[in-house]
C-alpha cells in the first residue's frame, strides 16, 4: 500500500534527535517543490533549543509536542529577500502587497507539504500546528521576523512514539467535481456526511458537549464564529505591521 495512505499525525515523539544532516536532506527535498517565477517565497526557522520551544509554545497555547518534539519548524512566508534582492540590483520590488502574501503564502505552503512527505519517508512523524496563525503576533517577536516575513504554519517533528488509529476522511466524490462545481444537495450532504457522524468517537463527541449534531460541535464549541472573527482581526493587524 502507497505510505501517503497510512500517514497519521503524530504528537508524541522519542528523545532521539533529529540529526542535522537528515534535517538538510528534507530541506533540499522540501525546496524543490513548485514555487511562483522561481523566487521561492520561504524562509523556515528551525527551533531545537529549549528555552526557544518554550517561547513559542505560548503561541500555540502549549500543546505538549510544541516543547516535547526534537524540532520545531516555523514556515514563514518571505517576500524580504527577495525584496531586497531587488533593491540591492537596481530593481523596484512591489511585493508590499495582499497578492503577494498570497502567492507566498502558497509557496510556503507546498514547500512545507513537500517537508512532510519527505520526512514522513524517513521513517520521522509531523504534526502541523494551526494555531500559527491563531497568534502571529507573539511568533513574530519569539522569532524576531522583521518586515515583509509572516509566519503560516508550524510543523513539530520527531521519531514517532506512539501509532494512533487514522482519522475518517470523506469519500473522493465528495472533494472532486468533473468540468464545472457540483453543488451540494440536501441528499448528496447526508451521502458524504453520515458515516463520519456514525463514528463511535464523534458520537461521543456529541454527547459530551451536550450538542444535538456534530455540525453543531464545530460551529458551538471547537470553531466558533466570535473565535473566528476575533482572531481574524489580529492575524490582519498583524499582517499590516509586517508590512503588507
Amino acid at each position: 500500500m502507497n505510505q501517503l495512505l497510512q500517514r497519521r499525525t503524530i504528537r508524541r515523539y522519542q528523545s532521539k534527535e533529529v540529526s542535522p544532516e537528515l534535517l538538510n536532506h528534507l530541506f533540499e527535498c522540501a525546496f524543490r517543490a513548485s514555487t511562483c517565477g522561481n523566487m521561492q517565497t520561504y524562509s523556515v526557522v528551525v527551533t531545537r533549543d529549549m528555552e526557544g520551544k518554550q517561547r513559542l509554545a505560548p503561541a500555540h497555547f502549549h500543546q505538549p509536542m510544541v516543547t516535547q518534539a526534537p524540532v520545531v519548524l516555523t514556515f514563514c512566508i518571505d517576500l524580504r529577500r527577495f525584496s531586497t534582492w531587488c533593491e540591492q540590483r537596481k530593481a523596484n520590488p512591489g511585493y508590499d502587497n495582499f497578492e503577494w502574501f498570497v502567492t507566498g503564502a502558497v509557496d510556503t505552503l507546498l514547500a512545507a507539504q513537500t517537508f512532510c512527505v519527505a520526512a514522513e519517508e524517513e521513517g520521522l512523524g509531523i504534526c502541523y500546528l494551526g494555531t500559527t496563525t491563531y497568534n502571529p503576533e507573539q511568533i513574530i517577536e519569539a522569532l524576531k521576523l522583521p518586515r515583509l516575513v509572516f509566519p503560516i504554519t508550524t510543523i513539530t517533528l520527531g521519531w514517532p512514539d506512539e501509532s494512533p488509529e487514522q482519522t475518517d476522511r470523506l469519500p473522493i466524490e465528495a472533494l472532486v467535481h468533473e468540468e464545472v462545481y457540483r453543488d451540494y444537495t440536501p441528499e448528496l450532504i447526508d451521502r458524504f456526511y453520515t458515516d463520519k457522524e456514525n463514528l463511535e468517537e464523534n458520537r461521543r463527541f456529541v454527547a459530551e458537549n451536550g450538542k444535538e449534531t456534530l455540525a453543531q460541535v464545530y460551529t458551538d464549541v471547537r470553531y466558533t464564529r466570535k473565535d473566528a472573527e476575533a482572531m481574524s482581526v489580529k492575524l490582519w493587524q498583524a499582517v499590516k505591521a509586517q508590512g503588507f
